[in-house]
């Protein structure tokens, strides 16, 4: 009899499920809403969840209790406290088999990295690291506070900084910056204190949308742009670096997963991140994926079943997966 595995990435805008068998063919998908619980709490978590594992099945023509082992990735999940409400979320569902719950951003290491262990760090709308050992004996991480705890960059932080030097150069401790006519266009007023009086008046906000224009303005040649891109890229950089040092990775051949929509903003960001990493971990690999994160899911689920995925079976997963990023055949 068949073995199948059912992998789950709840993210912050949707949730996907994939289901394979043993030799990594993709036998059914699954879509719904978000799934992370800070956004939505855990009720709207269930039932989105709920209908994509069941949409899952349904194209596979598989009942609940055939799945052997199944991984979930959870955006929002990151401290113990949140254990026991997730897997009542899970447990829900009546799969069969054994279950693995992680991170959203621990798929993306699983997805991108054929070793599949290393670190992997997110710059998407938000920022994260986390990362563990060939044994997966030893884990690393950040908070993934973002802002509030000093962690950056993603495209949400980055726009918050840059609303800092918005201020800065309205109050004369910043020299002028093209960036002032590209926000003032964007927000459709007709000048710097028009846009601060918006946002401190709470008429509008920036939004994590506004990044591309930061990139725009750099490859312009802004001086403060650049300065804001290459800032991220640092930040992101010494995220990593904290996270190698506490994997103890200084010396280790590893590889390092990007992840995140931030990074086709400009190569300045993986030049920087580069340089931090490199200065203390000559040995890490900088690997930009675009697989789905759910393939990660689906490895994690395998795992979880005593199943040691081959890199044959990784590639399978990846060539038959749904995935709207892979480039097309010409």
């Amino acid at each position: 009899m068949p073995h199948f595995f059912l992998g789950a990435d709840l993210g912050g805008t949707k949730t996907h499920v994939s289901i394979a068998d043993e030799s990594g063919r993709v036998v059914g998908f699954g879509e719904g809403g978000p799934g992370n619980h800070e956004a939505v709490g855990y009720d709207a978590v269930q039932h989105n969840l709920q209908a994509a594992v069941s949409a899952a099945l349904h194209s596979a023509g598989l009942s609940a209790d055939r799945i052997d082992g199944a991984g979930f990735g959870v955006a929002g999940y990151d401290w113990p406290i949140e254990k026991t409400p997730t897997l009542a979320v899970i447990s829900a569902l009546n799969l069969g088999g054994a279950v693995e719950l992680v991170n959203d951003t621990d798929l993306g290491l699983l997805a991108g990295s054929p070793r599949l262990w290393g670190v992997a760090v997110v710059s998407g709308t938000g920022c994260n690291c986390r990362g563990w050992n060939e044994k997966r004996t030893r884990f690393g991480r950040v908070t993934g506070g973002g802002v509030e705890f000093g962690e950056f960059a993603g495209s949400s932080e980055l726009v918050f900084r840059t609303g800092q030097i918005l201020g800065q150069v309205y109050a004369g401790r910043r020299p002028p910056t093209a960036l002032v006519e590209a926000f003032c266009r964007r927000y459709q007023v007709k000048d710097l204190a028009e846009l601060l009086q918006g946002l401190i008046c709470r008429q509008f906000s920036l939004s994590a949308a506004d990044a591309p224009l930061i990139f725009e303005v750099a490859r312009q040649g802004d001086r403060q742009a650049l300065e804001l891109v290459h800032w991220a890229g640092q930040e992101l950089g010494a995220m990593v670096c904290s996270v190698v040092r506490q994997l103890e990775f200084e010396s280790v051949d590893f590889d390092l997963v990007q992840i995140g929509s931030m990074w086709e903003g400009s190569p300045l960001l993986t030049e920087e991140l580069g340089t931090a990493v490199h200065a203390i971990a000559p040995g890490a690999r900088i690997i930009r994926t675009h697989e789905p994160p759910v393939v990660g899911a689906v490895l994690l689920g395998m795992q979880a079943a005593g199943v040691a995925p081959s890199l044959e079976v990784r590639e399978r997963l990846i060539a038959t997966i749904p995935n709207p990023k892979r480039p097309k055949a010409e």
